[in-house]
């Protein structure tokens, strides 16, 4: 297989930290003495920062700034970025293989880049990649393919030997759309969408585990 570039999402693909967001959005509102739907997970999953706090202003009559409520979010969420986020398991054996052949790697995730850097030196991962994307930074969130352009842009490479690793079966389905070749890793926070994700996804990981990896050598 030839590659020459890698993006990957952070989330639930290099860390495992998708249990951090399961309920951020319910304890921002109860920290400010608001009732949270219970669906508020579903509305915000797909959402950028910058659209949840949006969403918080114009739906909650909350009286500060979409930046004010993000950064409040963001303290939420960094001493849990500090101390309960872990690497993947094998994924570290993944990078050094890619490291080895010469693959230029970079990150594309929804998170702000601020929580990402803590995240990434905290699991001692952040040596392996060139730069860290963030949908805030570009502009977008997954459902449009322009996090994924701005990494391919960064790394220099064709997109037809860039893999895109992503958890999330919308943001699967975006690379997919644009053309990249999509790695669909497992994450139990997935794992309703896990059929359609190994069925859209040009390689499908159900773990690292060297005997799933081995199809980068």
């Amino acid at each position: 297989m030839i590659i020459h570039g890698a993006i990957f999402d952070m989330d639930g693909t290099l860390t495992d930290s998708m249990h951090l967001w399961q309920d951020i959005g319910a304890r921002y509102l109860l920290s400010l003495g608001l009732t949270p739907p219970e669906n508020l997970n579903n509305t915000i999953g797909v959402m950028t920062m910058e659209e949840v706090s949006n969403l918080f202003t114009e739906s909650y009559g909350i009286k500060k700034t979409p930046q004010e409520i993000r950064n409040e979010i963001n303290l939420l969420l960094e001493p849990l970025y500090e101390k309960d986020v872990l690497p993947k398991s094998g994924v570290i054996e993944l990078l050094e293989l890619l490291k080895g052949r010469g693959v230029k790697m970079c990150v594309a995730t929804a998170t702000d880049r601020h929580l990402a850097e803590i995240a990434l030196e905290t699991t001692g991962l952040i040596g392996y990649f060139s730069e860290i994307f963030t949908c805030t930074m570009v502009g977008d969130g997954k459902e449009k393919p322009t996090i994924y352009e701005k990494s391919l842009e960064h790394l220099g490479t064709e997109k037809s030997d860039t893999l895109v690793f992503e958890d999330a079966l919308y943001a699967v389905e975006t690379a997919k759309s644009a053309g990249f070749v999509t790695v669909g890793v497992y994450d139990k926070f997935s794992k309703w969408a896990q059929e359609r994700i190994q069925d859209i996804s040009d390689i499908y990981l159900p773990d690292y585990s060297p005997e799933h990896i081995n199809v980068f050598k």
